[in-house]
């Protein structure tokens, strides 16, 4: 199960420098249910994800870089491209966030996954997250995927 508070960024405060950068590269073959190929660096995954914004299901199956090239030709609609850099945050937490690249360039959310749903509705984000956009299925990777980013 996953559990995640999802924030826009307007701007980053600090330098990014020195904290651990993953490059991150997907394709959606399908958005109901939704299934995700992911290139993360050098590891390849098919990814399944049930419904729900808060929370849902998520299962990560590991898959070769041949089996993922193969399915990235076939994903429907924009291949997303990001840098995504963690971020210790309080509480033993970390921050993951994702720098769009490509068509999304400008595009920064903030992530953070939590144990229980108590604990993300306790969180209190730091000052530079903007928007909580949590709710907004607008602001899935899968919905940008297909439809581009709504204003």
């Amino acid at each position: 199960m996953e559990i995640e508070r999802k924030y826009l960024v307007d701007k980053i405060p600090f330098s990014l420098d020195g904290y651990h950068l993953r490059l991150i590269e997907q394709g959606y073959l399908c958005s109901d249910p939704v299934v995700r190929v992911r290139r993360d660096n050098d590891d390849y995954y098919l990814t399944y994800k049930g419904s729900g914004l808060l929370t849902r299901e998520e299962y990560n199956l590991p898959i070769t870089k041949e089996a993922y090239e193969h399915m990235i030709e076939k994903a429907d609609g924009n291949v997303i491209t990001k840098k995504r850099y963690e971020i210790p945050e309080k509480d033993g937490l970390t921050i993951e966030l994702d720098i769009f690249e490509g068509v999304f360039e400008g595009l920064i959310f903030a992530e953070v996954e939590f144990d229980s749903v108590e604990a993300a509705n306790a969180y209190i984000p730091p000052k530079w997250f903007s928007r909580d956009v949590t709710e907004c299925g607008e602001y899935t990777n899968c919905a940008l995927s297909y439809k581009g980013l709504s204003s």
